[in-house]
Parts: structure tokens; C-alpha cells; sequence
């Protein structure tokens, strides 16, 4: 059995441990807001502007001069999965959920015989996914440094998804983030951003309103979609963001709790064997007097 001084130095290093996790949620929580406000802001734009190339899109469906990013390489052979994780750990099942899907996705698409290839953002997806698929990943991208989120580093990204794609290293692109939705609750989603597809416009499929576009459609399409792209890029940085410091602050919260369930069962069985070593003490010297 463990001795009183080795009880101690658990006890206080319990202790410690409880008072770097809840400094943690409380630093999750102060970011938490500030992340939280910048990614649904910029959810009604990115919907919007899917909506707007949806319908754009919808008026050269099957056309010969649409662009290339629109109708793709006619070809579904190689695929390319960009999935967006964070660089830390500590934020409870965040970045496992999203490796989960991009792995169900990697394993669908190997069994049809389509080929793959990983461009991780973040390091602990790349962490996870160099374990099963190190051969598959091409490159990582890690936003370490980045403090504050910015269009910059979504821009950045983009770059690199289209260089890629104008030299024809892959035919289809999906992109993997978690969708924030509350502080306990995290959405992993798959959306397909080459070629696009525009869910908003699919609702609107009913509408038979006709509109006139100038300049051309091919014109303003190739100008939008790599914007749209950028977009795309940036609002799944944002809400993984978001979703991070949530995720982070409710394993926190319970690391916390874990920890005080800890420290209080240490405390009562260090109380338990203290007052057993003071009776047995206690015992021996009555035990002495008597024998005198």
C-alpha cells in the first residue's frame, strides 16, 4: 500500500492537474465567443453566394463553354480530400470525428477502385491519417503560427487546391470540417467543392423565374468560382475554429469534474489510512502501558 507522503504528492498533483484544465476551459471560453460569432457570420454569406452560383450554374448545365471548375474533368477516377483539423489536442473526440468521416470516405473509394489523395490542414489529422494512408497524403498544411483566422490562409489554401486541380493531379475535390453547432455539439461534413455541388440551388429547383446575365454566365462563373472556393475554404476554417474551442471547453469542463471526483476519493482513502496508522499507534502504546 501506498505510504502517506506518496498519497500526498498525488493528492497535490491531482490538484495541479484540476487547475491547468480549468484554466484551459476558461481560455476556451473566451475564444469560444469570438470564434463562434466570426463563423455564423459568415455562414449567410457563404449560403448566399452558393445560392446566387447555383442558379448561374443552372443556366449552362451541359454547356461546352462552362468552366472548367463548374463541369469539372468529366472523369471521377482520382480524388482529392482536403480535411481541416486542428493543431492541438485536448478538444475531446473534435478531431477524431472528422478523421472518422474522411477515413469512411477513403475506404468507400478505394473499394471502387478510385484512386486518392490527402491534403491535410492541421496536424492532428495528418497524425491520425499517416497511421493507416501515409502514402496517400501528398501535403500538409499547418496553420501553427495563425492566431487570429483570416482570409489569407483560406486564400492560401484555395491556391493550392486549384494549382493542383489546372494541372490535373485530381478530377473531384471534398472538403472535411466539423460544422459548429453548440458548445456539446459538432457536425463532421463532407462537401464537395470541385466540381460544386450547390445544395441551395437544389431547393430552389421548383422556381421557374428566368433571368439575364451580364456579362455572360461562362464570364461571371469563371471569375466567382475560385472566389467561391476561397469562400468555401474560409467559412470551414471558421467553423472549425469555432467547433474546436467548444469541443475543447466541454472536455475541459469534464477534466475538471474527473479530476475533483479524483482528488476527493484520494482524499478520503489518505484520511482512511491516516486514522488507521494513528489507531494502530495508538493501540501499541496502550498495548506498552498495559504490559508494564
Amino acid at each position: 500500500m501506498a505510504s502517506l507522503k506518496d498519497m500526498r504528492v498525488r493528492i497535490a498533483a491531482t490538484k495541479a492537474t484540476q487547475k491547468i484544465t480549468k484554466a484551459m476551459q476558461m481560455v476556451a471560453a473566451s475564444k469560444l465567443r469570438r470564434a463562434q460569432v466570426a463563423a455564423e457570420a459568415a455562414r449567410p454569406y457563404a449560403e448566399r453566394m452558393d445560392r446566387v452560383l447555383g442558379n448561374i450554374a443552372a443556366a449552362v448545365a451541359g454547356s461546352d463553354s462552362a468552366p472548367r471548375l463548374l463541369a469539372g474533368t468529366g472523369n471521377d477516377k482520382v480524388h482529392l480530400l482536403v480535411v481541416c483539423t486542428a493543431e492541438r489536442g485536448l478538444c475531446g473526440p473534435f478531431n477524431s470525428q472528422i478523421v472518422r468521416l474522411a477515413r469512411e470516405k477513403i475506404n468507400a473509394l478505394l473499394g471502387q477502385g478510385k484512386e486518392v489523395k490527402i491534403l491535410c490542414v492541421g496536424r492532428k489529422g495528418q497524425d491520425q491519417l499517416r497511421r493507416q494512408f501515409e502514402k496517400l497524403i501528398i501535403e500538409t498544411v499547418e496553420l501553427r503560427g495563425v492566431k487570429q483566422m483570416g482570409f489569407a490562409q483560406a486564400q492560401m489554401i484555395a491556391d493550392k487546391i486549384i494549382a493542383r486541380f489546372d494541372n490535373d493531379e485530381f478530377d473531384v475535390c471534398t472538403l472535411f470540417f466539423s460544422r459548429f453547432k453548440s458548445v456539446i455539439a459538432q457536425i463532421p461534413t463532407a462537401q464537395q467543392i470541385i466540381p460544386p455541388v450547390f445544395a441551395a440551388a437544389a431547393k430552389d429547383a421548383g422556381a421557374t423565374a428566368s433571368y439575364e446575365y451580364e456579362p455572360e454566365e461562362e464570364e461571371i462563373l469563371a471569375d466567382l468560382l475560385p472566389r467561391n472556393l476561397s469562400v468555401q475554404v474560409f467559412r470551414a476554417l471558421l467553423e472549425n475554429a469555432a467547433s474546436e474551442q467548444g469541443a475543447r471547453m466541454s472536455a475541459m469542463d469534464n477534466a475538471t469534474r474527473n479530476a475533483g471526483e479524483m482528488i476527493r476519493k484520494q482524499t478520503l482513502t489518505y484520511n482512511r489510512t491516516r486514522q488507521a496508522m494513528i489507531t494502530k499507534e495508538l493501540i501499541e502504546i496502550i498495548s506498552g502501558a498495559e504490559a508494564l
